[in-house]
């Protein structure tokens, strides 16, 4: 369903073309917008909107689309007791610019999310793999990862067994 609210329509005033869409999906609010404006909108929805709290950074993968990567920042505004979800889609190639300035617990989020996607998050403080080792290959939550794959050289040099898959 559409999401039509005050926040929206002051929103789509300033940005226009930039939110690409607003809706509601079962009860949970989300927007899409266009990656060149994600600091400027997140600012504007920390700052004015007081959605002080960046619950989480995640993503998820579509290798069929063209722009594969939703990176999801999911906020929630204490004064208003309100969450809302903002997506925004990019390719294999690009990248997203980091939110640890305006979030510093979004630090370990979005090393996460590198770790698990290898999405890069320009200007973060450590982009570093934080879950796996640094020497792992590959990229476990990418669809393209097999279900039961793993690194069998890594296994090997670092555990110095056989992989039992």
């Amino acid at each position: 369903m559409p999401w039509n609210s005050p926040l929206i329509s002051a929103l789509q005033g300033q940005f226009g073309s930039g939110i690409r869409e607003a809706s509601s999906y079962l009860g949970q609010n989300y927007m899409v917008a266009e990656s060149s404006i994600l600091t400027d909108l997140l600012t504007i929805l920390r700052d004015r909107e007081t959605f002080d709290y960046c619950v989480d950074v995640t993503a998820a993968h579509y290798p069929q689309r063209e722009k594969q990567f939703d990176v999801v920042y999911v906020l929630y505004s204490f004064p208003r007791n309100e969450r809302i979800r903002v997506k925004v889609m990019i390719s294999e190639t690009e990248s997203v610019p980091s939110v640890v300035p305006l979030w510093p617990t979004a630090n370990w989020l979005e090393r996460e999310v590198y770790d698990m996607f290898g999405i890069r998050f320009e200007g973060h403080p450590d982009l570093k793999r934080i879950l796996l080792p640094d020497g792992w290959k590959g990229f476990p939550l990418r669809k393209d990862y097999g279900i039961i794959q793993q690194d069998q050289e890594w296994v090997q040099i670092n555990l110095g067994i056989e992989s039992g898959q």
